[in-house]
């Protein structure tokens, strides 16, 4: 059984995200990059159903820019047996990375495709369920417990009433939440054994995909700062400035 799990290369998470001066977007420049933490999820869990001997082959993939071969190499040092990406020159939208991962999907028949729930740069969360709809392919969002066996993913899922635990036929989506597992440290011999795995580079256009952008951006800015607390002597005065300052009462 083959495994597709596409990760994505984003500011790191310890970073602090600054607006370029412009408002034209984020200022990415001489800022650490790394594997999406969603997506990080993704690829130890299909690895440890490698391990389980349930999964033949992962496969990573990624779209994006060059550099996101960097990010490739770490996700076959979790574990991934070769990667392919989708070199394109600038941000790609949700849509078009669905477009090219079915056509990816078309291509190399996998039985299963796991992803992270959303990317932490642009949050949307749209991916996993805009490539089931195009695939056809039963979908279980935001996991928390997967097994896979006899032909079928059963996959507990978190909702706002608790915990939901759904049963799907293969092939299908599988989009991962962070209580499902927690990734592994990349040691250097299997950063070492990672540069020797094969990694193909290919363009949308080589897969039959228009990635041109549906949206634009007309302007980024950073959140308003919240102004300090203040502290009052009794519940009179806070009344009172709830009624008079704030207007909330």
């Amino acid at each position: 059984m083959k495994v597709l799990v596409p990760v994505k290369r984003v500011v790191d998470y310890n970073v602090k995200v600054r607006v370029k001066s412009d408002g034209s977007g984020v200022d990415i420049a001489n800022v650490k990059m790394s594997m999406n933490p969603f997506d990080e999820i993704a690829l130890e869990e299909a690895t440890r159903l490698k391990e389980a001997g349930k999964v033949t082959e992962v496969v990573a993939v990624s779209v994006g820019v060059s550099q996101c071969q960097e990010t490739l190499r770490t996700g076959m040092a979790i574990g991934a047996d070769r990667g392919i990406l989708v070199e394109t020159s600038g941000e790609t939208e949700p849509l078009a990375v669905a477009k090219i991962m079915k056509a990816l999907a078309d291509k190399e028949q996998p039985q299963l495709i796991i992803l992270g729930k959303q990317a932490i740069d642009d949050d949307s969360n749209q991916t996993g369920q805009m490539l089931a709809a195009l695939l056809g392919w039963p979908q279980a969002t935001f996991a928390s417990k997967v097994v896979l066996e006899d032909g079928k993913v059963t996959v507990t899922r978190e909702v706002d009433g608790g915990l939901e635990t759904v049963a799907l036929t293969l092939p299908a989506i599988v989009t991962t939440d962070l209580r499902l597992n927690e990734p592994r440290y990349v040691t250097l011999p299997n950063i070492m054994k990672a540069k020797k795995k094969p990694l193909e580079t290919v363009k949308p256009e080589d897969l039959g995909v228009d990635v041109s952008p549906r949206l634009k951006t007309l302007k980024v800015t950073e959140p308003a700062k919240r102004s300090a607390g203040v502290k009052v002597p009794d519940v009179a005065t806070l009344v009172q400035k709830l009624r008079t300052e704030a207007k909330v009462i």
